[in-house]
C-alpha cells in the first residue's frame, strides 16, 4: 500500500472535517473526532456500514472488506466506496457521512454496554459483600412511655424520674 493513496484518501476527505490516519495491521485507519469510520487497505478506501446504511453500499454493488484469519476468509463492517466516489470529495462527502454515523451509532452502543457492564459488576460486588457481611437488624425502639406528670426532671434517656440533687454545703 503506497502513502501517496493514503494522502489522496485524506485529501479526498478533507472537507469532511479533520480526518487523521493511523497505521494498522498492514493497513490505515481514518479517523475523524476519534473515531474510526474508513480503513485503507491495498489501496483501496473501505467505509464503515451497519444494518442502517449497509443497504445503501450493497445497492451500488460496493464488496465487503475480508482478510485472511487462520486459513479462512473473515469479514468486516466496512464496504469498498463507489468508484466515482473517488473522483471528488463531493461525490465522497455523501459516503463519508453515512459511514461516520454508522461510526457514532457503533460508539453509543459501545458505550452503553459498558455502562450495563459497569452496573452488572457494582450489583455483583454487592451482593458479593452483603453475603460476606450479613447486615444486622438492629433491635426495635421501645415506644415512649407517657411521661411522669407534674414538674419532676426526667432522665432523657431512661424516661425514669432524675435523682434528687442534694444542695447545701461543700465539704472539703
Amino acid at each position: 500500500m503506497s502513502d501517496d493513496f493514503v494522502d489522496y484518501v485524506i485529501e479526498l476527505l478533507g472537507p469532511f472535517g479533520t480526518v487523521v490516519s493511523r497505521r494498522m495491521f498492514g493497513g490505515h485507519g481514518v479517523y475523524l473526532d476519534g473515531l474510526m469510520f474508513a480503513l485503507v487497505s491495498e489501496d483501496a478506501l473501505y467505509l464503515k456500514a451497519d444494518e442502517m446504511n449497509r443497504t445503501e453500499f450493497e445497492q451500488a454493488g460496493c464488496e465487503i472488506f475480508s482478510y485472511a484469519r487462520k486459513g479462512k476468509r473473515a469479514t468486516l463492517g466496512f464496504f469498498r466506496v463507489p468508484e466515482d466516489a473517488m473522483e471528488s470529495p463531493e461525490l465522497m462527502l455523501p459516503w463519508a457521512r453515512t459511514a461516520y454515523a454508522a461510526a457514532l451509532r457503533a460508539n453509543a452502543k459501545k458505550q452503553a454496554a459498558g455502562q450495563a457492564q459497569a452496573a452488572r459488576e457494582i450489583t455483583r460486588r454487592a451482593k458479593k459483600t452483603r453475603a460476606a457481611n450479613p447486615v444486622r437488624k438492629k433491635p426495635a425502639k421501645k415506644a415512649p412511655s407517657a411521661k411522669p406528670s407534674g414538674n419532676k426532671a426526667v432522665n432523657k434517656k431512661t424516661d425514669r424520674p432524675a435523682k434528687p440533687v442534694k444542695r447545701g454545703k461543700r465539704t472539703r
